[in-house]
């Protein structure tokens, strides 16, 4: 499964995960260039071109933002909840990517917008299949909002 275009957006606290979900990319050859962010702060800023991402372009948005929700500074639940607050982000597509199985998170996420939830699987095989499947759903047949979609 060859795709390209659009960014990535991984916000992700854990370099161990870090590094498996970038292998699961790269193994099921998901072209797209990955921009990772450490913390939902860092998430936030990245998103709305503040402090040190002040000259990125806020235009130049991701096609997915894949979200873990325990992170330092600022939480995922929050910067989800940021992410829909705002006009300029809020129909880019959210995919939950986290180890947490609190039914609670499963209904608060869903209950701020987000487009999708998935628990990271402890198998390095199982993930992989399950990045494969996000890949081809999000970044081949879903069909995005005009404001998220690749500009020529």
């Amino acid at each position: 499964m060859k795709k390209s275009g659009g960014k990535i957006l991984l916000v992700e606290d854990n370099s161990d995960d870090i590094e498996l979900t970038l292998r699961a990319l790269k193994k099921n050859r998901i072209a797209n260039r990955i921009d990772v962010v450490t913390d939902g702060e860092e998430a936030l800023d990245y998103l709305f071109s503040r402090e040190k991402y002040r000259d990125r372009n806020p235009d130049d948005k991701p096609v997915v933002i894949l979200l873990d929700l325990k992170l330092p500074k600022i939480g995922g639940l929050e910067v989800l909840r940021e992410i829909r607050r705002d006009e300029r982000t809020k129909l880019i597509p959210v995919v939950i990517l986290t180890s947490s199985s609190e039914e609670q998170d499963l209904v608060t996420s869903y209950s701020l917008g987000a487009n999708s939830y998935i628990r990271k699987p402890v198998d390095f095989d199982r993930f992989i299949e399950a990045v494969n499947h996000l890949g081809l759903y999000w970044l081949v047949l879903n069909e995005p909002p005009p404001c998220v979609r690749i500009q020529p």
